[in-house]
């Protein structure tokens, strides 16, 4: 009896410990759980140090805001007139780059999503939509009232590591606010590992895993994660606090049987039906203690610079007690940190794709109520490469091969197939002197594994021929509309004049000018010329050098380009790409002009041409000489008046 006595009193102390660290207010990772919105507060006091969703005009602080809250005060401005525009939905990311190392943590993502108001449109159908069935059943109206308890008015996530390293602790912040401030609350932080999609149009989901609509997890004999799958996280309001958050991970019912080496099973199993095969399991931590925090805010807490809306179509700056709700999840201690798994990343994302809802009742199959459609997480611009000089001699000249959307936090590593790399192998941009494929890889942090890659060829261009130590190192200048060149020449004896060659899409140029030779017994010069470019009538310029001997023979410079700052008087999209085997063409024309389209395979074989005219507006043109090929990858050459459009194309079969 002594020992079943002493065991209640352990778990009573170890209940009132777990209930004191949920609904007391807290800072983790350097970001306050406190259901205050305010970088720089903690509860409801002014501090000068911990992070929060937004700043307060005025707040002074090292605590850093971290939705990105720019247009907010043209937002509320429009508000005030303009009653169907709030019922309008609208997102905001993080304000930083992804995996930003700010105030010695590392922010992997965040957003702000507000979600539609009055009779809304995404929600679900009364009667049947549970969890654990597959979202592709979910039934949704065109618009729908309910009960304003269920209604949420925005919602905010946030994921972070504890310190500026990939073995920091990873934690995970939630904010959202609901209409109604009475009774309990239900609502669900559903994650998934696929490209989860709402289609507004067609009132249903799609992009759904391949297990019952989800993505199980996966573990090998030893009970190690081999794969991550979806996960959910189910909270209880009830009246004044937060009272439970359950965490549940999407799994074959066998998988049951294997303990688990991140983390334990806590007995709970639903499917989508009695029987399901598939279906939510509760998990617990391996270690004890609370790994989740939250709690409700206070009367008169400030919304935010957004502002608030509510059901009724009325605008509030604060938010009444108990309206909003905040809370923190530990995923390490949990085991869902990406770095647990076997052979884990400390840069892997834990899910893609964000599902918020609400639910009607405390059972974890009650009718689901509200959602906020499913939005993109963990998605940071994979690097993409290009060159202002996509064709080159063959040797003794240079061309630049640069990333176009640069991550300030990434670091990029480049190789190549067949080319030489003049330059250093890291950074946004490299230099080549030899035709050949080159290869881009993206590091979100340095310590992380490959997180995207991507390939460019730069092609040999066959009429020219440029002896060595003769001609290099073209470069130049625009400004106020004037281009100045300079370039070298070795054995300048034998030289006889140059001619300036310029083009407007780097493959077809013509003469513009000519520079004698001088200075005929320095066996080293240098050169330049000068010229006011006019408007040649193209986005872009090309320069580059045609050099005479004395004997007749003929070499080329590098090509350089100058961008004008002009916008083109064609839009194009090519689409779809990858493609199997028809492309389309659509472009917006801004007068009646003819186009050409080439398609070369890598070789710089031309595949398949067709010239069409195009009328001012919208032109759809589809070109079906693909359906032949072999898979792989085509460059697309557009040709429209003097402009040259250039796209890789992936080719599947």
């Amino acid at each position: 009896m002594s020992r079943i006595v002493h065991l209640i009193l352990l778990l009573l102390i170890f209940s009132s410990t777990v209930s004191s660290q949920i609904t007391s207010p807290v800072i983790r990772a350097n970001f306050g759980v406190d259901a205050d919105l305010r970088a720089n507060y903690y509860n409801n006091a002014l501090q000068a140090g911990n992070d929060d969703w937004y700043n307060l005009p005025g707040t002074a602080g090292a605590g850093q805001f971290i939705i990105d809250t720019t247009g907010a005060a043209a937002i509320v401005a429009r508000y005030a007139t303009d009653v169907a525009f709030r019922r309008t939905s609208f997102a905001r990311t993080m304000r930083f780059p992804a995996y930003s190392v700010i105030n010695n943590r590392t922010l992997l993502d965040a957003i702000l999503v507000r979600d539609f108001h009055g009779d809304d449109s995404t929600v679900f159908a009364s009667g049947g939509n549970k969890n654990g069935e597959s979202p592709l059943n979910w039934s949704t109206p065109v618009s729908q009232g309910i009960p304003d308890k269920n209604d949420i008015l925005d919602m905010l996530v946030h994921v972070r590591r504890a310190g500026p390293n990939g073995t920091d602790s990873l934690w995970m912040f939630g904010g959202l606010s609901l209409d109604n401030t009475t009774g309990n609350r239900y609502f669900d932080f559903e994650m998934y590992q696929t490209d989860l999609y709402y289609n507004r149009s067609a009132l249903s989901f799609g992009g759904v895993g391949p297990d019952a609509g989800h993505t199980s997890w996966e573990f090998d004999a030893s009970g190690n994660i081999t794969r991550a799958g979806d996960i959910i996280f189910s909270a209880e309001y009830q009246s004044s606090s937060l009272t439970f958050i359950e965490a549940r991970i999407w799994v074959h019912q066998s998988k049951l049987s294997i303990t688990p080496t991140a983390f334990n099973w806590s007995g709970q199993f639903d499917g989508g039906a009695p029987g399901a095969v598939y279906g939510y399991a509760s998990i617990q931590p391996k270690t004890a203690g609370a790994y989740y925090t939250g709690l409700q805010c206070s009367n008169n807490t400030w919304g935010g610079p957004f502002s608030i809306i509510l059901q009724n179509d009325a605008i509030a700056t604060d938010y009444v007690a108990k309206q909003f709700v905040e809370f923190s999840v530990n995923l390490t201690k949990l085991g869902l940190d990406p770095l647990t798994r076997l052979g884990g990343d400390p840069c892997g994302m834990p899910f893609r794709r964000i599902l918020v809802k609400t639910r009607a009742s405390a059972s974890f199959t009650a009718e689901l109520k509200d959602f906020v459609a499913p939005f993109a997480f963990f998605d940071p611009p994979m690097a993409q490469i290009n060159s202002a000089t996509p064709y080159m001699c063959t040797y003794g000249s240079v061309a630049q091969i640069f990333v176009s959307n640069p991550l300030s936090t990434s670091s990029y590593t480049w190789t190549t197939l067949n080319g030489n790399i003049i330059s250093g192998t890291t950074g946004t941009q490299i230099a080549v002197d030899t035709p050949g494929v080159y290869i881009v890889t993206q590091h979100l942090l340095s310590a992380c594994g490959a997180y995207a890659t991507d390939t460019i060829e730069i092609f040999p261009f066959l009429p020219c021929v440029l002896l060595a130590m003769d001609l290099s190192g073209l470069r130049g200048v625009l400004k106020d509309g004037n281009v100045l060149l300079n370039w070298n020449v070795g054995n300048n004896q034998i030289i006889q004049y140059f001619e300036i060659e310029r083009s407007l899409d780097g493959t077809h140029f013509s003469p513009v000018g000519r520079v004698e030779k001088r200075s005929p017994g320095d066996a080293i010069t240098n050169y330049s010329y000068q010229e006011n470019t006019g408007d040649p009538g193209g986005t872009s310029i090309y320069y580059r050098l045609k050099l005479i001997t004395i004997a007749g023979a003929i070499k080329y410079s590098n090509i350089i380009n100058f961008n004008l700052g002009k916008t083109g008087a064609v839009n194009l999209l090519i689409y779809p790409n990858p493609a199997k085997d028809i492309i389309q063409v659509q472009a917006i024309a801004a007068t009646n002009t003819k186009m050409k389209v080439d398609i070369l395979d890598l070789s710089g074989k031309l595949i398949t041409t067709s010239a069409v005219s195009l009328q001012r507006g919208t032109n759809v043109i589809t070109l079906d000489g693909l359906s032949d090929k072999p898979g792989g990858v085509y460059l697309a050459m557009v040709y429209v008046g003097n402009e040259l459009f250039r796209q890789k194309i992936v080719l599947t079969k």
